[in-house]
């Protein structure tokens, strides 16, 4: 889950939640009877799940290793549901491969190159249907980390703590979307979320994939040899790499950016405003002192003609 600290999630459109209605028919289309999601943060998407499952008839597992309220509220109310405690690469090592997988977690090359690993060593025959989220900017050629520490030295990008991403610039921008940790350039060999499931479906025979440029990417993954395989193509056809979506998408990116970086500037022009508003009322404070009227006398014994400080001040605020 793409994590946009101090905004509203809904008014940043950042979960998968947001592509619902792309993303449930595909689950339709193979007959899952079990879904798996990575990454499941505050449930948004695992309402979603949980609404289709409940006429399907099938399982939803979520994985977070540190959910937010929500979700663990959430798993208390259903008990349908079930949530797993743990980092996804312990999870997936141990639990059932499912018919559907949701890989929406760490958004790195490493982990979501682990991920996808461990579905497809693990899995029988042609594999589940594996449905991907950001898969576009910011993520998709970027990494991004939720805990660098997890991630082994040698396979972390360089990377900035609170580094500002912008659409139209590969490196950083102190005005662009913050983010915890981001590495320092946009592109190059194993960076990003995109990166990681071209690689893993180059080096499989037979898998396909597709993106649909919706809500920062949505990606599928899935085997020619799949017994639905067709039921998806058919479905995703229309809505791959569609030039007038990709479009929409780049719009929408454009003026969410654009619009952070103008309440960015408000904040700091006002922060700007607050604080000369306070030097003024020092300074007029300063003007009236008996200490600066001892020092202009000082001035003048010493320096006879140059400014006093009272009037020096005075200048400075404009006033006579």
């Amino acid at each position: 889950m793409t994590e946009l600290r101090g905004y509203d999630p809904g008014h940043w459109g950042h979960s998968l939640a947001n592509a619902a209605e792309l993303v449930l028919p595909f689950l339709d289309a193979i007959g899952a009877r079990s879904v798996v999601e990575v990454g499941a943060y505050a449930g948004d998407l695992t309402r979603e799940l949980l609404g289709w499952a409940a006429t399907s008839g099938a399982t939803v597992t979520a994985i977070d290793p540190t959910p937010e309220d929500e979700l663990v509220e959430l798993a208390a109310e259903r008990k349908e549901l079930e949530l797993i405690r743990e980092a996804s690469l312990d999870a997936l090592q141990r639990i059932p491969i499912p018919d559907a997988v949701v890989i929406d977690g760490d958004h790195n090359y490493y982990t979501v190159s682990e991920e996808l690993r461990l579905v497809g060593d693990r899995a029988e025959g042609a594999g589940p249907l594996i449905v991907l989220h950001d898969v576009r900017w910011p993520h998709g050629r970027r990494d991004a980390y939720y805990a660098p520490e997890r991630i082994p030295e040698e396979r972390r990008q360089p990377m900035i703590e609170g580094a500002g991403l912008v659409p139209w610039s590969e490196g950083v921008d102190q005005l662009g979307i913050p983010y915890k940790w981001a590495a320092e350039r946009e592109g190059g060999p194993e960076n990003g979320v995109l990166t990681a499931v071209e690689d893993f479906v180059a080096a499989r025979d037979g898998m396909r994939l597709a993106v649909i440029p919706v809500f920062f990417g949505v990606g599928l993954a899935w085997h020619s040899d799949a017994p639905w395989a067709g039921a998806v193509e058919r479905l995703v056809e229309p809505w791959n790499e569609n030039p007038v979506v990709e479009r929409l998408e780049a719009n929408r990116v454009h003026h969410l950016v654009s619009a952070h970086a103008e309440r960015t500037i408000a904040m700091q022009a006002a922060a700007l405003r607050t604080r000369n508003q306070a030097l003024e009322e020092l300074m007029r404070a300063m003007a009236t002192s008996r200490a600066i009227g001892i020092a202009d006398r000082l001035v003048r014994l010493r320096h006879p003609g140059r400014p006093g400080w009272r009037e020096r001040i005075r200048s400075t605020l404009g006033g006579p």
